[in-house]
């Protein structure tokens, strides 16, 4: 036998069935693992789907305080051209949760960056979770590092505070025993009026007016 024979012999496979092994068992085990892993969500799925109920959560929190409405009626009186000094930031973050809630997203990133920019670290953390939910890490762990860098201010929420935020968070998405209502079908349909009043070719939506705003002091009453 030549030294090719030896090898060919070496790696034949064997033909002989391998006793007590249950085909049928076996391929209704394949088929069982397959069907749940075809249902079972891949981690970064997963993660974003987290991020993006626990941005649903802090936004209602954000839209139900006692002083939401106050903020947006000062944002919707403020002149067309204010500096960052000047803008209500605060209104900015309220507004940007209205309009995430209503689905208008690309809006509502445009007016939390615009509170973000001016330091607002609420506004920051819901850029965090929605750049997160839409599968953006690179710019996720930037407003990350926005929300927890101490370096011009020491009162810096630290990891462990943002941990259990999130915990809360969390928690009441699965629970629904947060008090925080969503919001009307009378809000929404006033967020899409300034919607489609957009001018020109500008896909974000308009800063609110004074008929958004005594709408969100009615539901804000309730």
């Amino acid at each position: 036998m030549t030294a090719i024979d030896e090898l060919l012999a070496d790696a034949r496979i064997p033909t002989t069935r391998h006793d007590g092994f249950d085909v049928g068992a076996a391929l209704r085990r394949l088929a069982h693992e397959g069907a749940a892993a075809a249902t079972r969500p891949a981690p970064d799925m997963a993660r974003a789907a987290q991020a993006g109920q626990r941005l649903s959560v802090v936004c209602r929190w954000i839209l139900n305080k006692p002083d939401a409405a106050d903020h947006v009626d000062r944002l919707a009186q403020e002149p067309d051209a204010v500096t960052e000094d000047q803008l209500d930031v605060d209104g900015a973050l309220v507004f940007a949760c209205l309009l995430y809630l209503t689905d208008h997203r690309e809006s509502a990133q445009f007016w939390w960056q615009l509170a973000a920019g001016a330091g607002h670290r609420a506004a920051a953390y819901c850029l965090h979770l929605h750049h997160l939910s839409i599968g953006e890490t690179k710019e996720a762990r930037h407003w990350l590092h926005e929300v927890t860098d101490d370096v011009l201010d020491s009162d810096a929420p630290d990891s462990a505070f943002l941990a259990t935020l999130e915990a809360v968070a969390t928690y009441v998405r699965r629970t629904g025993s947060s008090r925080a209502s969503a919001p009307t079908g009378g809000l929404e349909m006033e967020v899409d009026r300034l919607a489609t009043a957009k001018s020109g070719s500008c896909i974000i939506v308009q800063r609110p007016d004074r008929r958004l705003a005594d709408l969100l002091h009615d539901f804000s009453r309730r």
